[in-house]
């Protein structure tokens, strides 16, 4: 799904851009960003050969919603969108862009929930918030057909390398230290 890249970057400053326009990394996550400076970052990722996802809720200034989607899709030419609302995802899927569900596991409640939309959505992939959570993953991947990866509250290459080995393609993580590990 990402190349083979298991390390995707979540990027929110100009200055963490510059350091992944450096690296071999495909993917990268532009997130926390001002809706006015998407053009500009989207173009720079684009002039290195680089796969632009965007997190929809995490951009100031854009409607996280279908008409937002539409936007990032057809004006920013974006490869994909991250977003907790199952209706952004249904626009990636309507219009071939990657379209990842992002759910936080609060609870067993919330757990159940986050499956239950999973599952009517059937999203390409899933990223699952905190990475301290790795050993649901299994029950995750018993009920939906999407991948999965992980991210938030990741701190060490020990706990990427469990969420690896518990079965997630890749993870997401905003720590540049963590950006060019080889794994």
């Amino acid at each position: 799904m990402f190349e083979g890249q298991k390390i995707i970057p979540a990027i929110s400053t100009h200055q963490d851009l510059k350091k992944f326009l450096k690296l071999p990394l495909r993917y990268g996550i532009l997130m926390n960003f001002q809706l006015a400076q998407l053009e500009e970052l989207v173009l720079a990722m684009k002039e290195h050969k680089k796969k632009v996802l965007i997190h929809s809720e995490l951009i100031r200034g854009l409607a996280s919603d279908e008409y937002g989607s539409i936007y990032l899709i057809q004006a920013l030419n974006v490869d994909g969108i991250i977003s907790s609302k199952p209706k952004v995802i249904d626009v990636c899927k309507k219009r071939n862009v990657l379209g990842i569900l992002r759910f936080f596991l609060k609870d067993t409640y919330s757990l159940k929930q986050s499956l239950m939309i999973t599952q009517k959505v059937a999203p390409e992939c899933l990223e699952v918030l905190p990475a301290v959570n790795i050993e649901v993953i299994q029950s995750i991947k018993h009920y939906v057909s999407s991948e999965v990866m992980f991210g938030g509250l990741i701190n060490s290459e020990a706990q990427i390398r469990l969420c690896l080995n518990a079965g997630a393609i890749a993870i997401t993580t905003s720590n540049p230290d963590f950006w060019n590990l080889t794994i």
